[in-house]
């Protein structure tokens, strides 16, 4: 079998969502690949929806039920369990592809001898097929023939793995997984799957719609979630020296920790959780310099925002006065931009 198409469902049968993406697979344009859906444990009735998929493509659709929730790390994990396919693609199950999608994708890695390729998304608002938002997730000089800076590239910058195809032989030689029952498992899976792949291919197409609503994991933002990012770098982390990995990729790894575990959560944090405590920010602080004590120091480090660069600075000296004074700006801000005129 050529490919394998994991697909994590969650309570995702509402506006049409699931159906249209199960609908973009269904209607591939190549013949030998499955798609393996797998149930979360939802609560709505997104499993029959997938129950009754399976009937009508009994040869290539296959269904797997969890009763506990382990959400889409958890998912994936037991999607490639069962993946037969040469190829491994991921789809999240409230976006969709065009139905030449895959096969323009594999075409390319028969050509180049890729053991890893990958597309842009457009983001989209609505349940179409036109093309929205382009976003290039990777460069041209992150592919080719990965030699040790190349490869160093992707790990700091690896792009969205649902855009991606990835042998799978590689996957179940290496035992690439991700970590269960958290959100942002891709941002601990991501790093450490591209340590091991060797020839990246990219198509600056927009082939896979990344839809934006209200229900996305990025529009919720709470301490539980900043905590499951915080859980997935340290499960990259701890990968990478598992693997013996570190060492030779300790800078870029540093980088990435200091981006998505602190700066990144802090600030996502401090704006869009609606309960906040001193004492996270302070657990989030800790937890950075427990394992990367000199992290400015690093070559890669470097903050684009003067004033977010300010406010990562003041954090390191004093967790109580960043957060009374970042409390104090932003609801400032807030009341401006309420009172503000709207032909201003």
């Amino acid at each position: 079998m050529k490919l394998s198409i994991i697909v994590p469902v969650y309570n995702m049968n509402h506006d049409g969502n699931l159906t249209f993406c199960l609908d973009s697979l269904v209607n591939q344009t190549i013949d030998d690949y499955e798609i393996i859906a797998v149930d979360d444990a939802s609560t709505d009735d997104s499993l029959a929806v997938l129950k009754q998929y399976e009937e009508k493509y009994p040869a290539f659709f296959r269904v797997i039920h969890y009763p506990d929730n382990r959400h889409q790390g958890g998912a994936k994990n037991a999607g490639l369990k069962k993946a037969k396919g040469e190829w491994i693609g991921f789809i999240d199950s409230d976006d969709w592809i065009t139905p030449d999608c895959y096969e323009r994708m594999l075409e390319k890695a028969e050509k180049t001898g890729a053991d890893l390729v990958g597309c842009t998304y457009g983001i989209v608002h609505s349940h179409t097929f036109e093309t929205g938002e382009k976003i290039s997730n990777n460069t041209a000089d992150q592919t080719g023939i990965l030699d040790s800076e190349t490869k160093k590239k992707l790990l700091l910058h690896p792009g969205s793995m649902v855009i991606k195809i990835y042998r799978a032989d590689i996957i179940r030689e290496n035992n690439l997984n991700f970590p269960e029952g958290i959100f942002y498992e891709d941002n601990g899976a991501s790093r450490v799957w591209m340590a091991y792949f060797n020839h990246f291919e990219y198509i600056d197409e927009p082939w896979y719609y990344y839809y934006q609503h209200d229900t996305s994991t990025v529009h919720t933002i709470t301490e539980e979630r900043c905590e499951d990012r915080m859980k997935a770098m340290d499960f990259m982390l701890e990968e990478f020296k598992k693997r013996g990995l570190y060492e030779t990729y300790k800078e870029e790894i540093e980088c990435a920790y200091t981006e998505l575990y602190f700066r990144i959560t802090l600030f996502s944090y401090m704006i869009g959780c609606k309960k906040k405590r001193m004492s996270f920010v302070k657990k989030l602080k800790k937890g950075l310099l427990a394992n990367f004590p000199d992290f400015k120091e690093n070559r890669y480090y470097h903050v684009p925002d003067a004033e977010e660069n300010k406010m990562v600075n003041l954090c390191m000296k004093s967790v109580p006065v960043f957060y009374v004074y970042y409390s104090l700006l932003w609801k400032y801000r807030r009341m401006r931009a309420k009172n503000k005129p709207e032909n201003a």
